[in-house]
């Protein structure tokens, strides 16, 4: 993992990306896309994502914004070198957690994506029995070059390829009870839960390796950057723990409650392109 040195500012700027960073279509909208890109070029802005997505969506969806520094992506699970194109501070999950994580899941009726680091390319095993949401999760990212999906017949196939994240997408009440049965069987790893920002009543639960957490990614990139001020944007509940960790926490207008409830201010929502322009003002009053 290289270091990065950066004579311009000392303030490090994360944000995520669904509900924070992308407007109302799931994108960088241009206006956005032209401000970050010039904080990064011309005023050598310290600016980069964390988010839960892998490279096979945030790769594209940050095209067009130049970021030297790494993408945060599996919610701190990995970081992604944008130069050399590869994953590096990856985390995996014992493959004897991965087991029972897997059990947990399937005594609910709930099949997972297992994600599987194949040398920089991540393989996300599923059972066959697909939803409909899952079978669009999947059509929607066959053609990434950074993902590749495995049908299986069992709901669990042990690989030599390390695990970085088990995920899944259903109720929001079911994958709660599932989180509940992993924190009652104490098994040693980091469980999210939290609601589908287009569908309340549907949810995502994301499993990776014990002390796997978005403020533990930010907080090192703070360190390899040699930041002393690090400024997070967030509007989930896995933004929580990032925001409690940052100098200074900005909540979108559209966020949860509980996110502003622990934030140092609230912003305009994610349509209004706030995140963008918020960095600007501070780049301005602090360059």
């Amino acid at each position: 993992m290289p270091i990065f040195f950066f004579n311009m500012t000392t303030t490090l700027y994360v944000t995520d990306l669904d509900g924070t960073l992308l407007d109302a279509h799931s994108r960088v909208s241009e206006r956005s896309r032209a401000i970050l890109s010039d904080l990064v070029t011309r005023h050598g802005a310290l600016f980069t994502i964390a988010t839960a997505r892998t490279p096979a969506t945030a790769v594209e969806l940050m095209s067009g914004v130049p970021v030297p520094l790494p993408l945060i992506v599996m919610a701190g699970a990995a970081m992604w070198d944008t130069t050399s194109r590869c994953y590096v501070n990856c985390v995996p999950v014992p493959e004897s957690v991965v087991e029972r994580v897997c059990a947990a899941y399937e005594a609910h009726g709930v099949h997972p994506f297992v994600y599987r680091n194949h040398r920089g390319v991540l393989h996300s095993y599923h059972h066959t029995e697909l939803r409909d949401d899952e079978r669009r999760f999947m059509a929607e990212r066959t053609a990434s070059p950074y993902k590749r999906f495995v049908v299986t017949a069992e709901p669990y196939s042990p690989c030599p390829d390390p695990v970085l994240l088990i995920f899944a997408m259903n109720r929001f009440d079911r994958l709660q009870a599932v989180q509940r049965d992993i924190e009652a069987a104490h098994i040693p790893c980091h469980s999210v839960c939290y609601h589908d920002i287009f569908n309340h009543e549907n949810g995502i639960l994301e499993v990776y390796a014990h002390g796997v957490t978005k403020a533990a990614a930010v907080t090192r990139l703070k360190a390899l950057t040699g930041a002393d001020r690090l400024v997070v944007f967030g509007d989930n509940l896995n933004d929580r723990e990032m925001m409690l960790a940052a100098d200074h926490s900005v909540a979108v207008g559209n966020a949860f409650d509980e996110v502003k409830a622990i934030a140092t201010e609230v912003i305009e929502p994610n349509t209004a392109d706030s995140v963008a322009r918020w960095i600007a003002a501070d780049v301005t009053r602090n360059p």
